[in-house]
Order: structure tokens, then C-alpha cells, then sequence
């Protein structure tokens, strides 16, 4: 046998080993290596495994040498794990192939045509703090405030241009409709301007560049085309304006693009990605073939089955159906309680029981809306001793604004805590500079004393002068009341007022960040926190035990994250939290005109339910402590739309997963006054004989409302009944006016 031909029949081996192990549309979408392809690949589907194959089918075959494909990931991780799984597949060295992020990749091709752009080769990459401070440069040198025009708006209206392939020049009149608009406008030309200067570029600037490029130099474009005879790109469906443009104009010498993507996984909409640039592939690229994975090899059929009936809601998707060969298994559980509390108790309950039949800890997950959830389900672990990590972000007391709030109740409680009083006494700004602080550190030292009582004699003295002598003075008054309310308000009452009265809370309202709202939710879930202490030093004796707990985490640990931190990810056991309207759906969602926003948070629990491979739990409060005070919740819109036959509930008495129509007659007898809301809230924790809650029991509960009906609520006081809509009512309450309340949460008066 010759040499080429003992090669071929090698080759041929190994084409053969890593074929026979696909399912039948993974083949296909291995095998279809003309034209344009669109891969639509299921939660758990081995969509990976498919793109990884395909690259290794084009080099096993020779249809192109590694430097003619262009894969793009959205993650380093993603594109390393592709190169390690392609390099075992062909048993070679990948080296060559143009494979890797957005962001690495438009860099690569910037600084080989840095010139075309009005910039040297060895440009600099500004991260996110360089642009802030070049922003803030910009607005001093043009003697704009800073407090009206905040840094960080203007940084993510730039970036928000920049996402939807807009430079200076081509920000359509539509986006610019107001004077505010128009002056960002002009900070972003000189932005641009100053960059160029500085011979620098920003993360967006690294496909714009390249778009500009490819749009004014035709024969660069043409050689990248000729270059990239096959183009692949995973998470298509979260792609945004730019990098859509980008693949476009690349894809349009061969037309070979495969895109691998899950329209009912997209929930990067905030942050700029376009679903549409999925469903709209067929348009784009005629005579496209569609594969559909819907072999699932990760969840039962049960949980499944749920997740395909709730995502069936959505209009704008293009459909499949997960299917599994997996044997039967256990029914999604769904848990309503009457509080957060509880829920955090379920939860913590609920590991116990399954690490003690042998489930690793690493194997469960609490999976939540938003960040500040995280506080109970980390408090109850605590007092259980389960160990547990935080997954895409800080655990709760580590987070800025925490740390920040807790130095001030610190120093509230300890005045001589001089590392507090350091940290939080130019926060927010006071015009207190270094000098002013290397002053009152020199002389606390030489005194032996803290930096209050340093600061409180230096005062007395000139040694302090103009705006920072007031500030400091304004402080120490401030903390001087504080301090003598410690003994008359309650701990979530004094924390309230501090955060207040020091300007913090105002700091994070002025700010526009998109973090900012996350920061003032974390914030109301610290105060809501302090109602479960008796008083301030106890509470900040819990925190210090919390944070020695946090720093000894061992390795195996229960994971809490968010659903958009969960994305990718599988679990054997998944606790979905807080199914509650206006956690989850999220009340921006609700508040958004139009069915995009809601939609995208029905695919957020759909990414939720199919994280899980052997159990999903679903848990709803009727009852949350928020800003301090109670409030009654509606079960989630999503919780309506899951299969009852796949679903087991384990409800508590008197509270409602499903939200009844009048007519459904079931209704009536779940409406008893013996099942009475305020009869099992009344006992809850925290909700003693002074509370409102044991007024709030005093008051008959049954299902006879009428139209005109005087009533009494927990957290709205007193009103008259509206409308009557099944178990909900509407009520004019004397003091909130209208609400929708739960009927099972009022009492006739």
C-alpha cells in the first residue's frame, strides 16, 4: 500500500471514530459544509460538540487550512475549551486558526490596518476606568458639572452607540430627539477625537474600526473574504448590531457561515444583544439550511417538558421541542410559603435531606432573579453550616455598597473604628482630600487616639480650614445623633435614616451606571435584614461570623447566582426563587410597553429550568419584607403556565400557585377562613403581638367579598372593594388608593 494511501485510510479511521458517536442532526451539521447553515441547538443538546466536530471535519478534509476559518465565541473560556476538544479530534496542533472572542479577534485585524483608522499598530486598549477618567478629562476641560452629566451615563449611552454600529457621524436623528441627547452627542465626538490622540481604542471600538474599514477600503475587505473560507460563530442569539454587521460583511465572499445559536436562550437584551439577529437569518442568507438539536442529554423528560410548555408562550421564536431518551423521572416542584424567610428555610432543608442520600453539595444550586435575593439563602446557609460560593459576583456582605453601608453602622455603634471612618468619610465626596486625611492620621497616631476623637480636637484648633473643616464638623454632628439614636429607633429604622442622612443612597440614585439600581436593591435588602435583630451590635456580630464563615469556604459548596450568571451551566438539583411578580417577572419587565421585555423573562426561566438534570424546584412567597415594610405578592404569570401534570405542588394552606378565572370552581374551596392568610402569618417569625401582623389576624378572612366592601390589609391599611376578578381584588385603599390585592390577603373590618 503507498504512502497516500495508508494516509487516506488513516484519515478516513479517525473521520469515521468521530462521526459515528452523532446523533443524526449533529451529523448533518457536521457534514453540511456549503452554503449557509443555522444551527438552532437546544439547552443541553451538545451544540459544542457539534461546532468543535465541524471545524475538525473541514481540516480532517482538507476543505481548508486553519488560517481560512473564523470561529467566534463570546467567552475566553469558550474558546480555549473549542481549541483543546478540536486539537483531540484532528491530533494535531490547532495553531493558526482564527479562533477566538469578538474582541480578540477584531484587535487581531485592527492592528494589522491600525493606519486606515488614524492609528499607530501598538495602539492601547482603554478598560473601563481609563474611559471614565478620559470622560471626566473631557467634561472639566468643557466646564460641564459632572453631577448633571454623570460619567458613567455617558459612558453607557456611548457604549450603547457604539453596540449599535454608530460612530459620531452616523448616530441617526431619531436618537437624537432632546438637548441631552445632542450635548452626549458632542462629548462623544471629542471622545472620539481625544482617542485618536491618544493613540488608543475602547472595546467597541474594536469592530467599529474594522467596520469603517471594510465599509471605506473595499480591497481589505475583499482580502478577508477571499481569506475566510468558513466562517463559524457560537451564542449567535446574542450577538449585537456590530458584530452582526462585522460576520455579515465577512461571510459575503463564501457565504460558507454556519451560525450555532438558541433563539429561546437570548437574554442579553440589556446589555445590547438582538434576538432578531437570529430569527432573521433565513432572510439574510436565502437558501439557508436549519438544523434543530433537540436531543436533550442532560434533564428528565419531565423537565423538560415544563420548559417546553412555558417557552411555548413566546411569539417572537422560531420553535423546537426537546426530547429525551432519559427514563422518567421526578415532577418539577413547586413550593409557595408564606415568606422569604420560609423559602430560604425550604431551601436549606431541602439540601440537607439530599447531600444526606449522597448528593454532592457541588451538584445543587440556588438560582435567583436578582442579587439581593442572595441575602436570606446565604444567611440561612450560615446558620445551617452548609458552605456555599457566590457564581458571578461577590457574596451579599461583600459587595461595594454593603461594605460601604456596614462601615457606616460600624462607626454608628464603635466610633473608635478609625479603618470605618476611613473608608466611608469621603463617601459620598465631602471635599475631604489626602492632606486633610494624612493630617488626621499623623496626629492620631502621635495622640494615641481614633480618627473621630483626632478630628473632634483638631477642630477646635486651625489646623482645619475652609470646606473640609465643615464637612468634617457637618460629620461628627451627624454621627454624634446617630449615635444617640441607637437606644430609641430599631436597627432597620437608624440604618435607614444613616444611609439617608449621610447622602449614600442619594450618591447610587444620582448614579447612572447600570449597576446603580442593583446597588440600591442590595441596599433596601440590608436595611429589610436588620428587622430580624434586636439591635445594631448584634447584627454586626452576625456579619463578622458570616464573613469568617466566608473566608475558610471549603471546595465542595452549594452554588447562588443569578439566572444570567447560570447561563451555560447544569446542576443535578436547581432551586428556582422568588416566582413572584415584580421579582420575577421583573418589575422594569412589567413596566416596559410591548411583549419583548416579558419575553425575554420567560426565556430567563426557561435558561433556569433546563439547568437542572434531575430535580427543579419552583418557590413563591406570598409575603416579602421590602424597604423594611411587608408586602404581599402575586404567584409569577409563569407559574400559570406550566403543565399541571408534570408539576407536583406542595403549597401551604391558604395561598394560591395558580391564579384562578371566577369561573373555575375550585376556587371557593381553597377560599376558607379556617386557610386564612393572616392566621398562619401571624405566628410567622417576627410577627409578634405588637405587630401589625396580630392586629391583621384579628379580622375574619373568607371568600363572601362584595363590591363596596369595607376591608383591611396588611401592608395598605384600610379600603373599599372595586372589582372583584376571581382571587384578586381591587381595592381603593384609604391612604395607597388603588391596589390589586390577593383576596385571601384582606379581612372584612
Amino acid at each position: 500500500m503507498s504512502i497516500v494511501a495508508a494516509t487516506a485510510l488513516k484519515i478516513e479511521d479517525k473521520v469515521c471514530g468521530y462521526l459515528k458517536d452523532l446523533n443524526a442532526p449533529q451529523r448533518q451539521a457536521v457534514e453540511t459544509l456549503e452554503g449557509p447553515v443555522l444551527l438552532l441547538a437546544g439547552a443541553g443538546t451538545g451544540k459544542t460538540r457539534a461546532l468543535t466536530t465541524r471545524i475538525a471535519h473541514i481540516l480532517m478534509l482538507k476543505k481548508a487550512w486553519p488560517s481560512q476559518i473564523l470561529a467566534v465565541t463570546f467567552t475566553n473560556k469558550a474558546s480555549q475549551e473549542m481549541r483543546e476538544r478540536i486539537a483531540h479530534l484532528i491530533g494535531n496542533s490547532t495553531e493558526g486558526l482564527w479562533l477566538g472572542t469578538f474582541h480578540a479577534l477584531g484587535v487581531k485585524i485592527l492592528r494589522r490596518h491600525a493606519e486606515l483608522a488614524g492609528l499607530k499598530s501598538n495602539f492601547t486598549i482603554l478598560d473601563t476606568d481609563d474611559q471614565l477618567r478620559l470622560l471626566k478629562q473631557i467634561l472639566k476641560a468643557d466646564n460641564i458639572d459632572e453631577k448633571r452629566w454623570p460619567p458613567r451615563l455617558l459612558q453607557s449611552v456611548i457604549g450603547r452607540w457604539k453596540d449599535r454600529g454608530y460612530f459620531p457621524d452616523k448616530v441617526p436623528q431619531h436618537e437624537l430627539s432632546q438637548d441631552e441627547t445632542k450635548l452626549t452627542l458632542g462629548i462623544y465626538k471629542t471622545y472620539q477625537e481625544r482617542l485618536k490622540i491618544l493613540n488608543a481604542v475602547d472595546f467597541g471600538d474594536l469592530l467599529l474600526h474594522c467596520i469603517a474599514i471594510f465599509s471605506s477600503h473595499t480591497d481589505v475587505l475583499q482580502q478577508y473574504q477571499q481569506q475566510f473560507r468558513y466562517i463559524l460563530v457560537d451564542e449567535y442569539q446574542d450577538t449585537n448590531v456590530a458584530q452582526y454587521i462585522w460576520l455579515r460583511l465577512l461571510a459575503m465572499g463564501h457565504h460558507n457561515i454556519c451560525c450555532v445559536g438558541d433563539d429561546d436562550q437570548s437574554i442579553y437584551g440589556w446589555r445590547g444583544a438582538e434576538v432578531a439577529n437570529i430569527l432573521r437569518f433565513e432572510k439574510d442568507f436565502p437558501g439557508a439550511t436549519v438544523i434543530r438539536l433537540e436531543q436533550n442529554y442532560r434533564s428528565t423528560p419531565e423537565i423538560l417538558g415544563v420548559a417546553s410548555a412555558l417557552i411555548a408562550h413566546n411569539r417572537d421564536r422560531l420553535g423546537k421541542t426537546l426530547w429525551t431518551t432519559q427514563e422518567k423521572g421526578e415532577k418539577v416542584s413547586l413550593h409557595g410559603v408564606w415568606d422569604g424567610e420560609e423559602e430560604a428555610r425550604l431551601v436549606g432543608d431541602e439540601v440537607e435531606r439530599w447531600q444526606r442520600t449522597g448528593e454532592s453539595l457541588a451538584s445543587m444550586a440556588v438560582l435567583v432573579r436578582a442579587g439581593h435575593q442572595t441575602r436570606e439563602f446565604e444567611d440561612r446557609f450560615i446558620t445551617l453550616r452548609i458552605p456555599y460560593r457566590v457564581i458571578g459576583g461577590p457574596k451579599f456582605y461583600e459587595r461595594m455598597e454593603i461594605r460601604d453601608a456596614l462601615a457606616y453602622l460600624r462607626l454608628v455603634v464603635q466610633p473608635e473604628n478609625s479603618l470605618s471612618f476611613e473608608r466611608i468619610i469621603n463617601t459620598p465626596r465631602r471635599g475631604i482630600g489626602q492632606s486633610t486625611l494624612q493630617t488626621l492620621n499623623h496626629f492620631a497616631r502621635v495622640e494615641g487616639i481614633s480618627l473621630v476623637q483626632a478630628t473632634a480636637k483638631l477642630l477646635e484648633t486651625d489646623e482645619l480650614k475652609g470646606a473640609a473643616w465643615k464637612a468634617l464638623r457637618s460629620f461628627l454632628t451627624d454621627l454624634e445623633r446617630w449615635s444617640r439614636q441607637l437606644q430609641i429607633l430599631t436597627p432597620a429604622e437608624l440604618a435607614g435614616i444613616v444611609l439617608d442622612e449621610s447622602g449614600y443612597t442619594h450618591m447610587w440614585q444620582q448614579d447612572k451606571s447600570v449597576e446603580a439600581p442593583g446597588r440600591l436593591e442590595n441596599l433596601k435588602e440590608l436595611v429589610s435584614a436588620l428587622n430580624e435583630f434586636q439591635s445594631l451590635s448584634d447584627f454586626l456580630e452576625h456579619v463578622a461570623l458570616v464573613m469568617e464563615n466566608n473566608a475558610a469556604a471549603q471546595q465542595e459548596a452549594v452554588s447562588i447566582m443569578t439566572l444570567h450568571s447560570a447561563k451555560g451551566l447544569e446542576f443535578n438539583t436547581v432551586f428556582l426563587a422568588g416566582w413572584e411578580e415584580g421579582i420575577f417577572p421583573n418589575a422594569r419587565a412589567l413596566d416596559t410597553v410591548g411583549r419583548e421585555a416579558l419575553e425575554e423573562e420567560r426565556r430567563l426561566a426557561y435558561v433556569g429550568l433546563t439547568r437542572a438534570r434531575k430535580r427543579a424546584y419552583i418557590c413563591f412567597a406570598a409575603n416579602r419584607r421590602l424597604h423594611g415594610a411587608w408586602q404581599s405578592s402575586l404567584p409569577s404569570r409563569f407559574i400559570d403556565e406550566l403543565p399541571e401534570d408534570l408539576v407536583e405542588e406542595h403549597t401551604q394552606p391558604g395561598l394560591f400557585a395558580r391564579r384562578f378565572h371566577e369561573e373555575e370552581p375550585q376556587i371557593k374551596t381553597r377560599l376558607s377562613s379556617s386557610e386564612s392568610l393572616f392566621s398562619g402569618f401571624a405566628s410567622a417569625p417576627g410577627a409578634g403581638s405588637g405587630s401589625k401582623a396580630g392586629v391583621a389576624s384579628s379580622y375574619q378572612v373568607d371568600d363572601s367579598h362584595r363590591v363596596n366592601d369595607r376591608v383591611f390589609h396588611i401592608k395598605f391599611g384600610y379600603g373599599r372593594i372595586v372589582e372583584i376578578m376571581g382571587d384578586k381584588l381591587e381595592v381603593d385603599f384609604e391612604h395607597s388608593g388603588l391596589k390589586k390585592v390577593m383576596a385571601s390577603f384582606v379581612g372584612k373590618s
